[in-house]
């Protein structure tokens, strides 16, 4: 190589070299005039945000959950139970009509319907546990379903019972 080569490779070099520490600079200038401006962010688009990520229920864990669970529990019940049922009747026939018959008219659930045939069993065990199986509810072994107080918490226990005897009279 010649002289002037190697002194114009020196001066491109040291061009280059120039160059890319411009560069550099200017790319760090950037950065640090990004990160000194703060980003302006709309209002709306901050409450769209949080409706989007909000949780959808809660979850209840241990001993914790567990009490916030009954005590929500306790407190609809208490709610429920303010709330008298048709009136207060202890009519059983009224009851009977606006709440039971869907399912003791159709079978519904594995419901008995109004006939000695599906009562025979249930009569042999007393009142008393038919009483019971009315109030708190009964899972038989059949697969039928008696929900609790029919599925209508507002009802007091002497409708429920009240209902029972009325439909125990009805069967034929």
């Amino acid at each position: 190589m010649r002289n002037y080569d190697l002194d114009f490779l020196k001066k491109f070099s040291l061009v280059i070299g120039f160059l890319v520490l411009v560069t550099l600079g200017l790319q760090l200038l950037a950065y640090h005039l990004n990160k000194a401006v703060p980003p302006e962010v709309s209002e709306v688009a901050v409450q769209r945000t949080h409706e989007r990520i909000a949780p959808l229920g809660a979850v209840y864990a241990g001993a914790t959950g567990a009490a916030a669970q009954a005590a929500a529990a306790s407190a609809a019940a208490a709610a429920a139970a303010s709330q008298v049922a048709y009136g207060g009747t202890t009519d059983g026939s009224v009851i009977f009509g606006n709440l039971c018959t869907g399912c003791h008219t159709s079978g519904a659930g594995g419901a008995p319907t109004l006939d000695k045939a599906h009562w025979a069993a249930r009569v042999a065990q007393g009142k008393d546990t038919l009483y019971q199986h009315a109030i708190a509810g009964f899972h038989g072994p059949d697969g039928g379903v008696m929900p609790a107080k029919g599925g209508n918490p507002a009802l007091t226990d002497v409708q429920v019972k009240a209902t029972v005897d009325w439909m125990l009279g009805q069967i034929k």
